[in-house]
């Protein structure tokens, strides 16, 4: 799983998501694809039924990061058909889709021709690298982590009409339109990284919007779930401001009976008075993202929380893991012990030989060496700063008391790291410095206060290895369980790779969709080789730990 708190890999996708976000509206790649890139009016597998006269596709998000976790969800992709129960309920036959819908983020951290290749294609050849005729179909919406790179990797793999992984890609664009049986259509749109899609976009789903019967009927796949975001901001944009929601209120209206959205990777599903669906489903192997946290429970619409996917009490407890956040992310170490050294040489003082019936005093020497070096103020509000931008705005109000609580709380863990390391070599380890007669001259050797500095350094540093992690895992597991805020952050620096799911959908002969959400609490961490050739997976589960793919629930059926 990607380590998002390790140094490099945090400066480099800090580095991305600025990048893209000044680069990314300005140079729309969605503008000239529109121009150079031909694309069919829609995709028709309306007559594309099976022997009972269904027809079945997948739908599946946020794929590409831990191989256990992507290849898990790819590899039940790949079977041409599973029974499926909830715990305790009647199995249902299902069978593998004849098109497959990646929901968006492909690949995590960002996307690159070497990212795409290891963290999606690999899994997904390895789960099946061929099929046998009529070979399914695969249809792709980019995320804003698709988009870090202008995209350029994503439209090479996926807008070129190759094979990939045993399915053949046939869109043109970043977004598309297929035609499914029984007046049902499935919509694919390409938000970009400003959450909205362009004119030319809504002008070619108006397009086909025209096309649409009076009872035709849409399934609408969107890379973020807008109505979470809209719930958590208590603001959700008008169409006037959004060609997202043009599209959605204006254009399609009540066609719509499904939205479907990855982004956020867990399952949530939400329902109206009318039963359309709201339906949230990231788990297609990039970690777990909370179920409580944002809380909507009613959305802005009325549309009511049926089920999630860790329930709301597993996701708390999953949150407590954060008090021993170096375990999952050891590389966030090297960037609190660093702080913490820093911190301590700004403001070094001769307090080794104090303890703490002495705090007075050693307070009184930190303050004196504050106020002769102006640097220790500085880092120190530098410090107070990062941590109030850093804060979520999901604070609110409180987001500047919360930040300056953070920083204050890593600035003590710092100063009890330096002072314990500093008494530990002065009073324990006993090299304290040798005086004159005087009292007052210091008559140790450069290599004696090379080695007592060096060695406080260390410890400092230790330390802060240690402490910084806790301090800010502590911070992150009250606010996301708590204030529900830092949602992302905190269960990103978890990297929790189960909890995963993905969407099978159905559409029946008597025009009613069933959707059959599927789950995986614990996926394998061991696999054996299977030599089944190119038609089966390579490899299959090798742990009596892992759990069995089940339904989430009952199946969903929209009549």
């Amino acid at each position: 799983m990607v380590r998002w708190l390790h140094p490099a890999q945090f400066i480099r996708t800090s580095m991305d998501a600025i990048v893209s976000a000044v680069f990314g509206i300005r140079a729309d790649q969605r503008l000239i694809e529109s121009v150079v890139r031909p694309q069919e009016p829609y995709f028709d597998y309306s007559q594309l039924e099976d022997e009972e006269g269904s027809f079945w596709l997948d739908y599946v998000a946020d794929t590409g990061d831990g191989w256990d976790s992507t290849y898990c969800i790819a590899r039940l992709l790949a079977l041409p058909e599973m029974k499926l129960a909830t715990k305790g309920g009647a199995p249902h036959e299902t069978q593998r889709g004849r098109v497959l819908i990646f929901g968006g983020d492909e690949v995590y951290p960002g996307a690159s021709r070497e990212v795409y290749e290891e963290r999606l294609i690999q899994p997904y050849e390895a789960a099946m690298r061929r099929s046998h005729p009529p070979s399914p179909d695969l249809f792709v919406i980019p995320g804003n982590h698709d988009w870090y790179d202008g995209l350029a990797a994503f439209m090479r793999l996926f807008c070129a009409r190759r094979w990939v992984a045993g399915r053949r890609t046939r869109q043109g664009r970043s977004y598309f339109a297929l035609k499914l049986p029984q007046n049902w259509w499935l919509l694919g749109t390409d938000v970009q990284l400003d959450s909205d899609i362009d004119v030319p976009q809504v002008e070619y789903f108006r397009s086909v919007a025209a096309l649409m019967g009076p009872n035709d009927r849409v399934i609408l796949c969107n890379a973020e779930p807008a109505w979470i975001r809209a719930t958590a901001t208590k603001r959700r944009r008008g169409y006037l401001e959004s060609n997202l929601e043009y599209l959605q209120e204006k254009v399609l209206g009540k066609r719509i009976s499904v939205f479907i959205a990855g982004d956020l990777h867990h399952y949530r599903r939400h329902e109206d008075p009318e039963g359309r669906q709201k339906i949230t489903a990231g788990g297609g192997g990039a970690f777990l993202h909370p179920t409580h946290a944002p809380e909507a429970k009613v959305l802005l619409d009325d549309y009511v929380e049926k089920k999630s996917f860790p329930d709301e009490k597993t996701s708390r407890a999953l949150a407590r893991r954060n008090l021993m956040l170096l375990r999952h992310s050891p590389g966030f170490g090297w960037i609190t012990g660093t702080l913490y050294l820093l911190l301590a040489l700004a403001a070094y003082a001769e307090v080794g030989s104090l303890g703490v019936s002495h705090l007075r005093e050693v307070l009184a020497a930190v303050a004196h060496n504050m106020v002769l070096r102006p640097l220790t103020m500085v880092l120190g509000v530098a410090l107070i700063g990062s941590m109030v931008a850093f804060a979520d705005v999901a604070f609110g109000r409180w987001r500047t008391l919360a930040g300056t609580l953070h920083g204050l709380g890593h600035i003590l863990g710092a100063f009890l790291c330096a002072w314990g390391s500093t008494y530990f070599v002065v009073s324990v380890l006993g090299l304290c410095p040798r005086l004159a007669a005087d009292g007052m001259t210091c008559t140790d050797g450069w290599w004696h206060l090379a080695g007592r500095f060096m060695l406080s350094s260390l410890l400092t540093f230790l330390a802060g290895f240690f402490v910084g992690p806790f301090v800010t895992g502590f911070y992150l597991w009250i606010s996301v369980n708590v204030f529900l805020a830092h949602s992302n952050e905190a269960f990103g620096a978890l990297a929790i790779a189960d909890w995963k799911n993905f969407l099978r959908l159905r559409i029946d002969p008597d025009g009613s969709l069933i959707i059959f959400p599927v789950g995986v609490a614990r996926v394998p961490r061991r696999w054996k080789e299977t030599h089944a050739g190119p038609y089966a997976p390579a490899f299959d589960p090798d742990d009596p730990k892992a759990t069995e793919p089940e339904l989430i629930e009952e199946p969903v059926r929209i009549s």
